[in-house]
């Protein structure tokens, strides 16, 4: 994309058109790309929770996390902490999956740490216990994987199957 012509909303708000892969990693303009969950949706508990089940069941927790990013910026206040955490959850999940296992390991325990307040009470169906020993459990399997010898960095390590990975969010399974 030429610098002088930069992507920029009505209000002159940049844009991140660029496409986007299945982790959510931009790709250069032109590629084709996986389609992008739309923003600013307001959907009922129960579309948002079908919806990011959908995206985590079919290996794409960066989808998932903009759904419950929708929710945590649309729904009660009550209830922020839950949709944020649950946001933070599927960004960890995608982290890890990139091979950042620090960022990955630190985004499951942080959102591990925003939900466990709704423990025992369930909001919407969402067995939050049950989640909370999932992230915990991922993220120490993460920083204890091998590192990938293809990865480079400071904190980046093996990658994880996300739709191996993924939790469900209500009912026994994963």
């Amino acid at each position: 994309m030429d610098e002088a012509h930069r992507d920029r909303d009505e209000e002159g708000r940049a844009r991140n058109a660029r496409p986007r892969d299945g982790l959510g990693r931009p790709l250069p303009y032109g590629a084709p790309g996986v389609e992008r969950q739309p923003e600013g949706v307001v959907r009922s508990p129960e579309e948002t929770v079908r919806e990011a089940q959908r995206l985590l069941d079919a290996g794409m927790p960066f989808h998932a996390h903009e759904v419950f990013e929708d929710a945590w910026k649309s729904g009660p206040d009550a209830e922020r902490e839950l949709w944020r955490g649950l946001a933070q959850m599927a960004v960890g999940l995608t982290h890890a999956a990139r091979g950042n296992t620090a960022g990955g390991a630190r985004l499951l325990r942080r959102g591990a740490g925003a939900v466990e307040a709704f423990a025992g009470t369930d909001p919407h169906g969402i067995e939050v216990a049950r989640l909370t020993v999932w992230a915990r459990d991922l993220a120490g399997r993460v920083e204890a994987a091998p590192p990938d010898a293809t990865a480079a960095g400071p904190g980046v390590g093996g990658t994880v199957d996300t739709a191996a990975e993924a939790p469900r969010l209500r009912g026994a399974g994963r």
